[in-house]
């Protein structure tokens, strides 16, 4: 496995330490932990411990029989992420942070959220650790996502609405960061995504690469060979980069990485970074950003709010230039579509992020053969999109 990020926490140029001087020591010393703890046979095997127990890991790799035929291309192989306890992939790394604020003492945790995934299992594993928690999520977001909004509030969470700006993700991880500035000795900040400062960025990849991990091993145990293509769901990118990177070695393996395209690239209503970004730094990393010609943060757009956000992980940024994964993107309504298609052909409702992965799949089927294999990440579940959708087609309950 190529050694990424070097000793300065850069991913080739992307990546880096941008944060205010106040936020060093805590920085400085979240590095010092986890590169002992990395390599720590007791802390690897608590880790492991919990995602077994706590988790339900390993999440099963899926034949989607129905899906496959009905495209008419590749055997399709889901990653079962919407199984894991709170219902997709981030509880991974909450697990292993809130380990981590145990080890350097620090009894509060704070976190951003958009779709509120993230906010729920930071929730959930503060109660499950014995750890205060104070969450801050976008008011739009809260307006979309209350069902998770309340969920984090049953488990003793802290939900913290913010007004400011777009009212989504980008706000409140500012919002957090303000928070941490103020409360830095006391509070770690459990970071959702492979964006931040460093170690942030390699710290999430390691949690999340249980997922390719686990779907490697099962993949040749049902199909004695590896896939040909890889596809997940791009918004920060911990889910993807989890997927991605135990593959990132052998170069015969395609991986595709889907952000968001909203109403489309054309109308500006998007957030897919790479094809509308470029290289400059936002909320302490250097990486793809939508930003206009003076710096300033673009507004973004997606029906899934896990993906409406204008930065990318940096890691992503230097597999994008470097070729080694390809990135598209899948408008609001091909994942309304994709939604529809994998509820119906396979009884599984996947989260509206997940359906960008899926949209994908539908594109890309009819260029590969019956005889390849492609895996698709389902991130997350979409009992938290169910709402919202039905408002958006004017259902009434």
């Amino acid at each position: 496995m190529t050694p990424v990020p070097d000793p300065r926490g850069r991913f080739g140029q992307y990546g880096g330490q941008y944060v205010p001087e106040t936020l060093m020591p805590a920085i400085l010393e979240l590095q010092e932990v986890y590169a002992r703890l990395c390599h720590d046979r007791s802390f690897q095997q608590e880790f492991q411990a919990c995602l077994k127990k706590h988790v339900g890991r390993p999440t099963p790799l899926y034949f989607a029989k129905r899906l496959t035929r009905t495209l008419g291309g590749p055997k399709i192989y889901l990653k079962r992420e919407d199984l894991c306890h709170t219902g997709a992939h981030k509880i991974n790394n909450t697990i292993g942070q809130a380990l981590l604020a145990q080890r350097m003492n620090k009894r509060r945790i704070i976190a951003e959220t958009g779709a509120g995934q993230h906010g729920v299992a930071v929730a959930t594993v503060a109660a499950a650790f014995d750890l205060e928690a104070e969450i801050y999520m976008g008011t739009d977001d809260m307006k979309r996502q209350a069902l998770n909004v309340f969920r984090m509030q049953l488990l003793g969470a802290t939900v913290t609405g913010v007004n400011a700006g777009s009212r989504t993700l980008k706000d409140a991880i500012s919002e957090a960061m303000r928070d941490w500035t103020t409360n830095v000795r006391t509070t770690h900040y459990l970071l959702g995504s492979v964006l931040g400062a460093h170690p942030y960025p390699m710290i999430i990849r390691d949690f999340q690469s249980v997922i390719g991990r686990e779907a490697r091993h099962q993949i040749l145990e049902a199909e004695g060979q590896l896939p040909h293509c890889l596809v997940a769901c791009v918004g920060g990118g911990s889910n993807s980069i989890g997927l991605f990177y135990p593959f990132i070695n052998d170069p015969q393996i395609r991986m595709v990485g889907v952000e968001a395209g909203g109403l489309g690239l054309d109308s500006g209503q998007h957030a897919a970074r790479f094809s509308g970004g470029s290289p400059g730094v936002l909320q302490g990393t250097m990486t793809y950003v939508l930003q206009d010609q003076h710096g300033q943060i673009n507004a973004t757009h997606s029906v899934s709010a896990g993906l409406d956000y204008p930065a990318v992980g940096p890691e992503h940024a230097m597999y994008h230039d470097s070729g080694r994964i390809h990135y598209t993107s899948a408008t609001d309504e091909e994942a309304l579509q994709a939604f529809d298609l994998l509820s119906c052909e396979e009884g599984i409702i996947p989260a509206l992020e997940s359906a960008h992965a899926i949209a994908e799949a539908v594109k890309r089927a009819h260029t590969m053969q019956k005889s390849h294999i492609m895996i698709i990440n389902l991130s997350g579940r979409g009992d938290k999109d169910v709402d919202q959708i039905a408002r958006m087609r004017g259902a009434e309950f």
